[in-house]
């Protein structure tokens, strides 16, 4: 297993991870896949400021993981957000783990002190959408801080919006 930071090179595999949490999940609410262009776009964008990493096991890339602005205002940039998507034939091999312990390490280098998940969350659990990503949040050290009720409807249901929020920082 290595992690090493993405490049715009690897939006085509990243796109195919994304495109099943898109296309068969409420995990993102994004509702149509983009194209490869605008893939791309976000890669290259988030990179000029944040970590934007992979997994890979035998050359292979398993899952990526990217920082971005919690807010945009200039008194949140000690804070930020975190997305984390892994193959779905990939999970249960630890790669979320190693990703978000090499993630945590870089934004500590940043200066970044508040690690930020908005994580979709089911009002009852059903085939698009599971309490699994608020539970590996959880055991990572995250505590949930928020919850949007009924903000998001996908596949015709309801889907609730919770924030996780990890503090790394010492605020002083």
């Amino acid at each position: 297993m290595r992690i090493r930071s993405a490049t715009t090179q690897d939006a085509a595999r990243l796109l195919a991870i994304y495109t099943y949490y898109v296309e068969k999940t409420a995990i993102s609410f994004e509702c149509e896949v983009p194209s490869l262009a605008e893939f791309t776009g976000r890669i290259a964008k988030t990179l000029l400021k944040y970590p934007y990493l992979v997994v890979e096991e035998d050359g292979v890339v398993e899952g990526y993981a990217y920082a971005g602005p919690f807010k945009e205002r200039a008194a949140y940039d000690r804070s930020c957000e975190l997305s984390i998507y892994l193959a779905r034939d990939s999970k249960g091999r630890g790669y979320g783990r190693k990703l978000y312990e090499a993630m945590e390490a870089a934004l500590k280098d940043m200066g970044i002190m508040n690690m930020y998940a908005c994580i979709a969350d089911p009002i009852t659990e059903d085939e698009y959408l599971t309490k699994n990503s608020e539970h590996f949040h959880r055991h990572l050290g995250f505590v949930k801080v928020g919850e949007f009720h009924k903000c998001a409807c996908k596949f015709g249901r309801w889907y609730n919006m919770i924030w996780m929020e990890k503090l790394i920082g010492k605020h002083i």
